[in-house]
């Protein structure tokens, strides 16, 4: 990496020569302005507004404008006369812990590496002191013609700076919170948080500008000369929020679907909660808290009754259970009685007609036998 400035941390009396560099890179598209006629590039050039005539970089200078619209000039050397200890030198002006930094005054981050190999066990030093102490530097240093804030932390291995903004350059935020009659339930509290919980941490490794490969998918095709058809915006637009309630618990159940957990099962964790148009929702709530009520009373007395020597409900149940059992039985008796006489003379007579067949059957037999023999006799002589 290219270095953008070259100096010392001024650290008590230790010195640790430096060099800065950009820890950061801009990665936005940037754009040229044409004429639309023609396609020429739009250019500006510098034009002293009394004589209307261009100039040059070398005969342009800084100057102060007081509030009364005068012009002050200012020069180079006017500048480099000015007492500014931190013009090659970072000073550390001390420690505090990280928490203590507003992230409202964190800007440019820079990379801080050792100048050289004499640099190299102070710059250690301090990085190890750092580390150890989990605290964090303040110091001030000059860059690009301006005295700045820093704070110096340790970054793997490396000792980076941050560029802070003064404290009176952070404005106060009057006016921006919305009104303070503005109430949160905690049951909204409770979805938000189940949001949190199912959408988790966010990896920052992943996350990539859509829109900047947008752009340059659409310049690649314009360039190729392939036409370009815009994309239906599927969102929703307006940004109006109808009901809160609903919105959150859809958006947890959304976000358990695209994280594969089904959103069937999920909302029943969610507590019901009212919704504040009507009063549907509110009877129903107090109705369940006296249902529950009575469920709870039901079943602190029902150790007392026990104790008393009452039956309890389910002992009940099962003797009227019991006692309908004998009943049928002692009903049901007489009629199996009854059917079983009836199966024995069924029984009795089957057996009976069965007999007096086979009877009659063998006496027909013999009788038609006795008469045929004197016949067969005769036959036979003649």
């Amino acid at each position: 990496m290219r270095s953008i400035w070259n100096g010392a941390i001024s650290f008590g009396l230790v010195s640790i020569p430096v060099k800065l560099m950009n820890a950061t890179e801009n990665h936005s598209i940037s754009f040229r302005q044409i004429h639309l006629a023609d396609g020429g590039r739009i250019r500006y050039r510098k034009v002293c507004e009394l004589d209307e005539q261009e100039v040059t970089s070398a005969e342009t200078g800084k100057a102060f404008e007081d509030t009364d619209g005068t012009v002050i000039p200012v020069t180079d050397e006017d500048l480099a006369s000015l007492p500014l200890p931190t013009a090659k030198t970072i000073e550390i002006e001390g420690f505090v812990p990280a928490s203590a930094i507003d992230p409202l005054q964190l800007d440019s981050a820079y990379y801080l590496s050792a100048n050289g190999v004499p640099a190299s066990k102070p710059y250690a030093l301090l990085r190890e002191a750092l580390r150890r102490s989990e605290k964090v530097a303040v110091a001030k240093y000059a860059l690009r013609g301006r005295e700045r804030l820093g704070m110096l932390r340790v970054v793997d291995d490396v000792i980076a700076m941050h560029g802070l903004l003064w404290p009176d350059e952070i404005r106060a935020p009057e006016g921006v919170a919305p009104d303070s009659g503005v109430k949160v339930r905690d049951a909204e509290l409770d979805l938000a948080d189940a949001l949190m919980n199912t959408l988790g941490e966010a990896d920052l490794d992943t996350l990539h500008d859509d829109y900047r490969e947008a752009v340059e998918e659409l310049v690649a095709a314009k360039a190729a000369g392939e036409s370009v058809e815009a994309e239906e915006d599927a969102g929703e637009g307006g940004g109006q929020v109808i009901d809160l309630m609903a919105a959150l618990e859809n958006s947890v159940r959304a976000a358990k679907e695209s994280q594969g957990e089904g959103g069937g099962g999920g909302m029943a964790e969610v507590h019901p909660i009212e919704s504040g148009r009507g009063g549907g929702t509110k009877k129903a709530g107090a109705e369940a808290k006296r249902t529950s009520g009575k469920r709870a009373a039901s079943k602190r007395a029902a150790p007392k009754k026990e104790a008393a020597g009452t039956k309890s409900a389910p002992e009940k149940s099962a003797a009227r259970k019991s006692a309908s059992r004998t009943t049928a039985a002692k009903k049901t008796a007489p009629r199996k009685s009854a059917a079983k006489k009836t199966a024995a003379t069924k029984s009795t007579t089957k057996s009976t007609a069965k007999g007096t067949t086979k009877n009659t059957a063998k006496g027909t037999t013999k009788t038609a036998a006795k008469k045929s023999a004197p016949a067969a006799r005769k036959r036979t002589s003649a």
